[in-house]
């Protein structure tokens, strides 16, 4: 059973900018032409916690929409007609992927995702090291002939799925210059979002359930636009500005999934960028041919090297008003070589030895060595160097893109600079009842891999931000400070101010004991911490500290039912997999916040995938008919203080070959 505790944020910037709009990226299927006075631009990125189990989570997106109160849509252009992402490599990070033009005062009520669905356009590889109850091996390929797409429309090679999503609120467009962000939140988390169906029968193959629809899309606040840190993007030089002051160049898709030999490849596109120098800051240029490089205000210096047709990869962040300024860029005459330089989550940590692994698209670990020059960048800002510092603020789970002194010898290679674009902490949240500054979370691994054994478990406190620092806004658009924190399963419902600290030690402190070998579970929370806390002041303390945290559905291990669900109590009975105490678990039947459920289906090496609505009367039959002593079901749920859990999600067995 595999459940990603990951999001995907597909993100509709709204600049309203009178004077810089142009008009050429979007059409309107009503017919009528919408008046260029706005520009959006559409990244798109993952949050809220890494993959431990995926190294690829490929899909192809083939359209967008936005519709607006009257019924008539507006289409995203998109860099192509098929646009290949693999969501795990956007872990909190954006992409930028296409632009339109929205008229102030318009109101959009929902939007439209078309997703391609022919055998072989999701694709999935396992890591190199998943987690212990992962249903797969790790650093494969899951073969097409065991991924089914749930919901499909048409037939092959046409084979899509359509996702529609309603805005909770309608969005005006506004007419002040500026940006305003629409979200929309693909939650990899969802319990039915990627289901592996293990067969009683021995040999059959484990099948893959994919499912789009039924829940997992919805729309998320996100208060500025300085909380989109953007992936590095890959491009063509088209030019430099006559001024020096700005990069052009058309961007460049790399290839998904990544050929496993050979170099890399991209799918050129016809979106083009402007990227600025850092006037104040200064921009690092790479020449990756001569092994250089060097820090520019303008591009007057290096005309020769970002020449027309030259490959670039660009680090780059965004201005309040919207533009793009670039931290650092790459330049080669080959696109393999800007490629060339491993990008992905931290798979292993090994301090003293100075080393780490970083798990590439493939699944495949590749081995860094950190030495006294090693440059240490949070969002390309400069926060250590050497191995002290490597040693002391670098996890397993990190996401990272890196650049090697020399990526032409053998592994392992030595790192030049590591940029640490997400410092995701997940795991067991514990706290001690006379601090109210930090808490700890713990998190253990499967550690399988090689000579890497039981290393990268970690027990690390997580500060808290100060009561008086900035922290974005609420959904009302008030400006909020110190700590906030919600419920994975309610992302609306933010607990910030004076009393959210206390809140959030009181919601985290049950637990359930199984236990045997499956033991106790504590509740758990994630954490996307940031480097430093201003406290108010504009000086910030070095260190992790944490904004906000995500108090999430506990791992659970799959699990036997051993008092079938009573609709009266609304609950069932458990023992998990090797546990040997009983648990409750109380089902949510209230319309809008019920327990999501789900019936996976097998019959010989089809699967089928259906949602029951157990905020209705013939829900709960339903649920009581199939949740009977000896089903399995696979449940994500939070540890109450009474001893119970809380249920999330869940998903149940049944068909002729189901669930071991």
């Amino acid at each position: 059973m595999a459940i990603n505790t990951k999001k995907l944020l597909i993100s509709i910037l709204v600049l309203n900018a009178l004077a810089a709009c142009g008009g050429g990226g979007s059409s309107n299927t009503s017919g009528s032409t919408p008046v260029a006075v706005s520009m959006a631009t559409l990244p798109v990125s993952i949050s809220d916690a890494s993959s431990e189990d995926w190294a690829t989570i490929g899909v192809k997106l083939l359209s967008l929409t936005l519709t607006k109160n009257d019924g008539t849509t507006v289409n995203v252009t998109l860099p192509s007609t098929t646009t290949a992402l693999n969501l795990v490599q956007l872990d909190q990070l954006s992409s930028i992927l296409g632009s339109l033009s929205l008229t102030p005062g318009d109101t959009y009520t929902g939007a439209t995702l078309t997703i391609s669905a022919n055998p072989g356009d999701v694709t999935l590889i396992s890591s190199a090291d998943p987690s212990g109850d992962f249903a797969g091996a790790p650093s494969t390929q899951i073969p097409t002939a065991q991924i089914q797409i749930q919901n499909t429309q048409g037939s092959a090679p046409n084979l899509t799925v359509t996702i529609p999503v309603k805005f909770d609120a309608p969005f005006v467009v506004p007419a002040a210059t500026s940006i305003v962000p629409i979200d929309l939140e693909v939650d990899l988390g969802h319990p039915a979002f990627i289901l592996a169906q293990v067969p009683a029968t021995v040999g059959a193959p484990i099948i893959w359930a994919v499912n789009f629809n039924n829940g997992p899309i919805k729309k998320r606040h996100v208060d500025k636009v300085a909380n989109f840190y953007l992936r590095h993007l890959y491009g063509t030089v088209v030019s430099v500005a006559t001024d020096n002051t700005s990069l052009s160049l058309t961007e460049d898709l790399p290839t998904v999934p990544v050929p496993t030999s050979g170099p890399e490849t991209f799918t050129a596109t016809t979106r083009s960028d402007t990227i600025l120098a850092d006037a104040a800051n200064g921009t690092i240029v790479y020449d990756l041919a001569g092994k250089t490089s060097s820090v520019v205000k303008d591009f007057s210096t290096v005309t020769g090297l970002l020449k027309a047709g030259e490959f670039v990869r660009v680090a780059s962040r965004y201005q309040p008003d919207g533009k793009l300024v670039a931290t650092r860029i790459w330049a080669s005459a080959n696109f393999a070589d800007v490629w060339l330089s491993p990008e992905g989550h931290v798979l292993h940590v090994n301090a003293a030895n100075n080393s780490f692994a970083v798990s590439d698209e493939n699944g495949k670990p590749v081995r860094m060595t950190v030495d006294a020059n090693t440059q240490f960048t949070w969002h390309s800002n400069p926060i250590g160097t050497g191995t002290a510092f490597f040693a002391n603020n670098v996890l397993r789970g990190f996401k990272v893109h890196t650049t090697a002194v020399d990526n032409t010898i053998a592994q392992p290679w030595v790192a030049k600079s590591v940029d640490i674009e997400t410092a995701s902490l997940d795991g067991k949240i514990t706290t001690a009842a006379a601090n109210t500054s930090s808490f700890t979370i713990t998190k253990k691994f499967n550690s399988g891999w090689g000579d890497w054994q039981s290393i990268d478990d970690y027990s690390v406190p997580v500060n808290l931000i100060s009561s008086i620092t900035p922290n974005g806004t609420d959904f009302s658009g008030n400006a909020l400070t110190g700590f906030k924190f919600w419920y994975f399963s309610y992302p609306t419902v933010l607990d910030s101010g004076a009393n959210a600290v206390t809140d959030f030690f009181n919601a985290v402190s049950g637990s359930i004991n199984f236990g045997g070998s499956a033991g106790q579970v504590f509740a758990h929370g994630l954490v996307h911490a940031n480097w430093g806390d201003p406290q108010g002041t504009g000086a910030p303390a070095t260190g992790w500290y944490a904004p906000w945290a995500v108090i999430e559905p506990a791992p659970i291990p799959m699990a036997t039912v051993t008092t079938a669900y009573s609709a009266t109590a609304n609950n069932f009975v458990v023992t998990a997999n090797g546990g040997t105490n009983p648990v409750t678990v109380d089902v949510a039947t209230t319309g809008g916040s019920a327990t999501l459920v789900y019936q996976l289906s097998r019959n010989s090496d089809k699967v089928q995938l259906t949602q029951l609505d157990v905020s209705t009367s013939a829900g709960q039959a339903a649920l009581a008919s199939a949740l009977v002593s000896g089903t399995k079901v696979k449940i994500s749920a939070v540890p109450q203080s009474d001893g119970t859990l809380k249920a999330y999600g869940m998903a149940f067995f049944t068909g002729s070959d189901q669930e071991k």
